[in-house]
């Protein structure tokens, strides 16, 4: 039997008068050992949680807060492709959607099937809209066709510095043609455009700057924390960081991996992931396995399999040879022949030489 813990937060106004709020107020559920087990979360309304000399103030800055975040009847489509759902998104009615909507969830439909190795739609789009160019340059760059786009998203990233689209789109092309300070610029010209502070947290930790991955999550915090996205930023950084973070990930991942509304092979890698950091090899190993059988033909989980049987002992062949034909450029398969390489020259030196 459940029963309900401590309420935690409540609005309230700090010495000098700054109004501060808890964006997500934490209840504490207790078994009946009186043993903390998880901790749930809800968002909060001005009428439950201030008092009435605060609520004026509670209800302008929650209204502020809104006009930051998406439209909410863009919330679904977007949850489910920064989920991995892409399949649901490219299915998803948009018949629906208010005219000024329609674009932005045409983008996300394209995104999800240029995700899903699907590009010919993408690559067939018009260029007359910076949006749907934007797409067409990252659907050149899934297709292969690098030097055209890397041409466009040059060319994007100059005339239309300022769009959303623009600013993840052309960044993502940059960054996987070795640009990445021209991507960071670029991304630097947001407005609280949380894609691109996810894209500049990738990047970050790309480069080892964890402690600039970081900057960036806590200043996004501050305005959206409620977010899918900075979420999962905030994952990403903790996996780096490690100690009590790897715990902390595994938390975001399991409710997504559990959850359908946002479980897909993604959330699963990283779950397991978050296990394999943990220590916890037989779990990974059960998560990763159940997703093998769902997705078989997934890059990002086989990668994650190869990753366990080696600090599992086990052989990896089979699942190298199944990555290379699924994905051959593959991050993982770039580096295993790089440190295959280094192995043999270092090798090389201690060689024995037979005299003649």
């Amino acid at each position: 039997m459940w029963k309900l813990g401590a309420f935690n937060n409540r609005c309230r106004a700090s010495p000098g008068g700054r109004l501060t709020f808890p964006s997500r107020p934490t209840f504490l559920f207790h078994n009946n050992a009186n043993m903390p087990l998880r901790l749930r979360t809800s968002t909060p309304q001005p009428q439950e949680y201030c008092t009435p000399s605060l609520q004026a103030q509670f209800t302008t800055k929650w209204i502020l807060f809104q006009q930051r975040a998406l439209p909410p009847e863009l919330l679904n489509i977007h949850n489910a492709f920064h989920s991995g759902q892409y399949q649901n998104v490219v299915d998803f009615d948009t018949t629906a959607l208010s005219t000024e909507n329609q674009l932005p969830a045409r983008v996300l439909k394209l995104r999800a099937q240029i995700a899903l190795g699907q590009t010919e739609n993408a690559l067939e789009v018009g260029e007359d809209t910076p949006d749907l160019a934007a797409v067409k340059a990252l659907a050149k760059q899934s297709a292969g066709d690098t030097d055209a786009a890397l041409q466009l998203a040059q060319d994007l990233a100059e005339n239309y510095p300022e769009n959303n689209t623009v600013q993840v789109l052309a960044a993502t092309v940059l960054q996987a043609q070795g640009h990445s300070e021209d991507a960071l610029s670029l991304l630097s010209k947001h407005q609280d455009n949380l894609e691109a502070v996810a894209l500049i947290v990738q990047i970050h930790l790309q480069q080892n700057r964890t402690d600039l991955a970081l900057k960036e999550v806590q200043a996004a915090k501050r305005w959206a924390q409620d977010s899918l996205l900075v979420n999962l930023a905030e994952s990403w950084v903790g996996l780096r960081v490690g100690g009590e973070k790897y715990q902390s990930a595994f938390y975001v991942y399991e409710e997504l991996a559990s959850a359908p509304s946002t479980s897909a092979a993604l959330s699963i890698v990283g779950q397991a992931v978050a296990e394999l950091h943990l220590g916890r090899l037989p779990e990974a190993e059960a998560a990763l396995t159940a997703a093998l059988e769902q997705y078989p033909d997934h890059a990002e989980i086989i990668a994650n399999t190869i990753v366990l049987n080696v600090l599992a002992g086990k052989p990896s062949a089979e699942l190298e040879a199944q990555l290379n034909q699924i994905h051959s450029s593959h991050p993982l398969l770039i580096d295993i022949k790089e440190k295959s390489d280094l192995f043999d020259v270092a090798a090389a030196k201690y060689s024995p030489k037979v005299s003649s």
